[in-house]
């Protein structure tokens, strides 16, 4: 099969077509013939060596994907809803790591069927921020309606996400972007305000913009120099929930600003997490999300798509920083197949 394989850490540069020999299911996966794959900031992670594979998965980069089943492991896989996955089936799916190729396998459990009405693109850019926001904004931050939350990063995947997810269900949310054009797009997709970060410093704007109280939930993807401003933009028995480290890995904070106002600072990542653990997320999310595509009231934000073999140009796109919502390579070959 075709992949796109990383020569040597380094520049997007060091993305190419490779062949290599397809993957077999093991017991409880699924081999999918990939029609689509969603492109994420830990790929470029990743490539340029700051990001590996967990041991045991493949090198190959690439953390969803859609497509179709072609073959199955032994053990009759099983979604984490408990339905049996039959080959044909058109699923979406959570991945170790192999989403830039032909055929992936992976355990049913990550796997989830493509709403109705959505593209193979458009399912393909759901497994890897929908798994991350509804983990970390609602399991670990506890989100709940008429709460406030702050949303680092706006118009990144994750960011477009979050804004929605948590309008959906009740929530205020506050973005943060780098632009008037991106805090726009923040507010269409259902911020109630966002603040253009190079103009305005985003904790001053969080008091005025609550009234001093503060908000519940902050999605933070920074790190670094914002955590001690994240800290003071919290309402009482805030929650900060810490997902990236773009700005740095180290802080200065006060504790006294965590014990006075009995704050919460929590973190988490997904990748390495067991397929059971992945598919306790996915059940959730099928239950209480997926049903939203079908009204409209969620939607992936798809920026740009590009053929599979142009992978280094997605790459070198994501990094230009101009990005809204997702990048998504297409498959041509195996969408051609499947015809």
């Amino acid at each position: 099969m075709r992949v796109i394989e990383i020569s040597a850490p380094g520049s997007a540069d060091v993305l190419r077509v490779a062949e290599r020999p397809s993957p077999a299911p093991g017991p409880g996966e699924v081999l999918i013939a990939v029609e689509a794959a969603g492109v994420n900031r830990p790929d470029l992670m990743q490539r340029e060596g700051l990001y590996p594979a967990p041991k045991g998965a493949t090198d190959i980069p690439g953390l969803e994907a859609a497509g179709r089943i072609i073959a199955l492991g032994s053990g009759e896989p099983r979604s984490a809803s408990g339905r049996v996955w039959k080959v044909g089936d058109e699923v979406c799916a959570l991945l170790p790591g192999g989403g830039y190729a032909d055929e992936v396998a992976v355990s049913g459990l990550c796997c989830l069927p493509i709403p109705a009405g959505l593209s193979m693109e458009q399912a393909a850019a759901l497994p890897e921020t929908f798994f991350t926001v509804w983990t970390n904004v609602f399991d670990r931050g506890r989100l709940q309606p008429d709460e406030w939350l702050l949303v680092h990063g706006g118009t990144s995947g994750i960011g477009t996400t979050a804004i929605q997810l948590a309008a959906s269900r009740g929530a205020h949310v506050i973005a943060t972007a780098g632009s008037a054009e991106k805090c726009a797009a923040c507010v269409s997709l259902g911020a109630e305000a966002a603040i253009n970060y190079r103009n305005e410093d985003f904790a001053d704007a969080v008091r005025t913009l609550t009234a001093h109280r503060g908000v519940d939930v902050i999605l933070d993807i920074i790190g670094g120099e914002y955590t001690a401003r994240n800290l003071a933009s919290l309402a009482r028995d805030g929650r900060l929930v810490q997902i990236g480290l773009m700005g740095g890995a180290t802080a200065t904070i006060s504790l006294a600003t965590i014990l006075l106002r009995r704050l919460t600072l929590t973190g988490s990542t997904l990748r390495i997490r067991t397929p059971e653990e992945k598919g306790t997320i996915a059940a959730a999310l099928e239950r209480d999300v997926w049903p939203l595509f079908a009204g409209g009231r969620v939607k992936p934000v798809i920026h740009r798509t590009f053929p599979l073999e142009r992978a280094a140009d997605a790459h070198r796109m994501l990094e230009s920083g101009q990005v809204v919502g997702k990048l998504v390579l297409r498959n041509t070959m195996t969408s051609a197949a499947a015809v």
